[in-house]
C-alpha cells in the first residue's frame, strides 16, 4: 500500500461546538459547515497543509456511514501530533487550545529523548500533543 492519507475525520458530538473550536479558538481557515443539505452529510472540512485536511463530522453520520454503532469515546485510541519549530512555539499553541477551551491533559516539558511537549483535549475528547522535535526539520 502506498500511504496516500488526505483527510483525518475526527467524529464529534457537536458541529457548532467543533467547528468553534477548530476556527475560532485555534484559528484554522474553513468555509464552515458544508453539506446540510444531505442526511448524515453536514461536516467540515479544514485545510491543514497541502493534500491535507481535517473533517469534523458528527459521530452519528460516522456510524450510518459504516454501519456500526455510536460507540462509547475512546481518547486513548490515537493522537494527533502537530510540529512545531520551537519550544516556546510548544507553549504559544499549548495556550491558545487552553484559552478555546481544550483540557490541558499535560502540560509543556521537556522530553527523555531531547524534545520538549504537551498534551491537550479537544472538546470532543480527541488528544493532540503539540511538540517540538530539534532532530526534525522545522516544518515548512
Amino acid at each position: 500500500m502506498d500511504a496516500r492519507i488526505t483527510v483525518l475525520t475526527l467524529g464529534v458530538d457537536d458541529l457548532e461546538k467543533a467547528l468553534n473550536f477548530y476556527r475560532n479558538g485555534l484559528g484554522l481557515a474553513t468555509d464552515g459547515i458544508v453539506g446540510e443539505q444531505f442526511e448524515y452529510g453536514a461536516v467540515v472540512f479544514i485545510q491543514l497543509q497541502p493534500g491535507l485536511r481535517l473533517a469534523l463530522w458528527p459521530r452519528t453520520s460516522i456510524a450510518h456511514d459504516t454501519g456500526l454503532p455510536v460507540s462509547a469515546v475512546a481518547p486513548t485510541n490515537m493522537t494527533i501530533g502537530h510540529n512545531v519549530g520551537s519550544a516556546a512555539e510548544v507553549d504559544q499553541v499549548m495556550a491558545q487550545a487552553a484559552a478555546a477551551g481544550a483540557t490541558i491533559l499535560k502540560p509543556a516539558h521537556d522530553t527523555f529523548w531531547g524534545g520538549y511537549s504537551g498534551y491537550f483535549q479537544d472538546p470532543d475528547g480527541h488528544i493532540w500533543e503539540v511538540v517540538w522535535n530539534p532532530q526534525w526539520a522545522q516544518p515548512a
